[in-house]
């Protein structure tokens, strides 16, 4: 199969320079200790607001995906005035309410709560308050949220209550100005954890995986990420990962590596995607996606290049125990015309930063190779080729890069194109150690695409093109977890 068409997305096909070196920030290079306030989803969530039927304003009751609902001055609305990632999303004016009527058993750690304007309507303020003794009483949490545009944005709150907990939006100006609620997401709440690779999920002992959605995965005819809803990424992939079991497909989810985190929740672990417009941070409390509250952070063919900080944050993430997949695609892949394809941004994030110039000890070849290769390291040791998710005897690029070895650094080539040494150059994909961290690269994008995507995309089934795709990618996903 050729995907040069799905690759090959500029118009104008040039070489990506590297730019200039911004201002480095520096962030602390030790290992930070987070109070980690997100685990697993809560039963039910995330809640959209697509199933049930309100069309009226007067109080009342609404059974809603994760359960009933009290909407108070409040409807269901579906008209396109109404700013919704669906087919609705909850309207309320006045001093109007969003209720539950239930419980969760396990607690609220982090919520976020998608936020607009209704059409036209002036500026409105709003609160999220919490009761944990079955809404007998209620308590404000964080401070009062002012919703200003008629784009969807998302608020963070960090409610950390163990137990029993229910939560109530509350708007707050009193004014006929309406406002647009969406995508309510509670985390279960576990307590304290250890940042840089030492994040579990809620008792299970799996691991925390982050994917990356914020730096144009999605630009041209790409979907890299697990779940893409009417052209959003969201932070939790719809429908829950809690109704996952070991029989579940990966269509359950709809974007390109959709078969990837599917496979991974299977394995006890649980997965995210950082959407567009999301820092990217390391040690930073407030953010409740900072790297350091995850063990694995996933990005493949970003298409825009890491700010200064944001090279700091993820170099960092590393080198204090964090896992990173690096992803890249062949030379000339610039699918947003900015001037950078992934193979330049990935040597940006080399070469450009003040942590440590080549970390790993390897770069991107600017190459453009399509073969299929059986040329791998012999060794019957190797976790990501002889690994609990099976063996690795091929690897299919279809226009991919190529990676060069700097002379007696720590990186581990794996494989190699089919007519050459295994030496320093011509690999096709690769591990390295930085400080108590790891990293595993490979230099295409299609052997993780599944074959499923937006509307509109075409996409090629990789994942299931050669059987030793999957096993590559879960085997390296669980080394870098240190779960292998």
């Amino acid at each position: 199969m050729n995907y040069l068409f799905r690759h090959l997305v500029a118009p104008l096909l040039g070489v990506a320079l590297l730019g200039g070196c911004a201002r480095q920030e520096a962030v602390p290079t030790v290992p930070v200790a987070i109070t980690v306030g997100q685990n697993a989803s809560a039963p039910g969530f995330p809640e959209g607001f697509e199933s049930g039927t309100k069309t009226a304003y007067t109080s009342g009751s609404v059974t809603l995906g994760s359960g009933s609902w009290t909407l108070s001055d409040a409807l269901l609305g579906n008209t396109s005035a109404d700013a919704k990632t669906g087919s609705q999303s909850a309207r309320v004016r006045n001093s109007g309410t969003l209720s539950m009527n239930f419980d969760l058993s396990g607690g609220a750690g982090v919520v976020t709560i998608a936020h607009a304007l209704y059409g036209t309507d002036a500026s409105g303020t709003w609160e999220l308050w919490a009761s944990s003794n079955g809404g007998a009483s209620y308590n404000k949490v964080g401070s009062t949220v002012a919703t200003s545009s008629t784009t969807l944005s998302t608020a963070s709150f960090t409610v950390n209550i163990a137990g029993t907990v229910r939560l109530q939006v509350r708007k707050t100006d009193g004014s006929t100005n309406r406002l647009n609620f969406d995508a309510i997401t509670i985390e279960s709440y576990g307590g304290t954890s250890t940042g840089g690779g030492g994040t579990t999920t809620g008792g299970t002992g799996g691991k925390k995986f982050l994917f990356d959605a914020s730096h144009g995965e999605l630009a041209g005819n790409a979907d890299w990420a697990l779940d893409v809803d009417n052209g959003t990424v969201p932070r939790y992939p719809t429908p829950a990962a809690s109704g996952i079991t070991s029989s579940t497909a990966e269509t359950y989810w709809t974007a390109a590596l959709s078969s990837w985190g599917v496979a991974l929740v299977k394995l006890g672990n649980s997965v995210e995607n950082l959407p567009s417009g999301t820092a990217i941070t390391y040690g930073n409390t407030s953010n409740p996606q900072d790297l350091a509250n995850y063990s694995v952070f996933v990005v493949d063919e970003p298409n825009t290049l890491f700010t200064a900080s944001e090279k700091t944050a993820i170099l960092n993430f590393v080198k204090n125990g964090g896992g990173l997949f690096m992803i890249s695609d062949h030379d000339v892949s610039d699918r947003n015309n900015d001037g950078y394809d992934s193979p330049a941004i990935w040597n940006d994030l080399m070469t450009n930063n003040s942590v440590q110039a080549n970390p790993f000890g390897y770069s991107i070849a600017l190459t453009n190779i399509s073969e299929t290769s059986s040329n791998v390291l012999t060794s019957s040791t190797n976790v990501i080729l002889h690994g609990s998710q099976g063996n690795v005897s091929q690897l299919k690029f279809s226009n991919g890069a190529t990676i060069t070895k700097t002379s007696g650094s720590q990186a581990t080539p794996l494989i190699w194109q089919g007519s050459s040494a295994q030496g320093l150059s011509n690999i096709m994909c690769a591990t390295s150690t930085f400080g108590t961290g790891r990293v595993f690269v490979i230099t295409d994008s299609s052997p993780a695409d599944d074959g499923t995507g937006s509307p509109g995309n075409t996409v090629y089934p990789g994942w299931t093109e050669i059987a030793s795709h999957a096993p590559l990618h879960l085997n390296a996903s669980l080394w870098l977890a240190k779960q292998q």
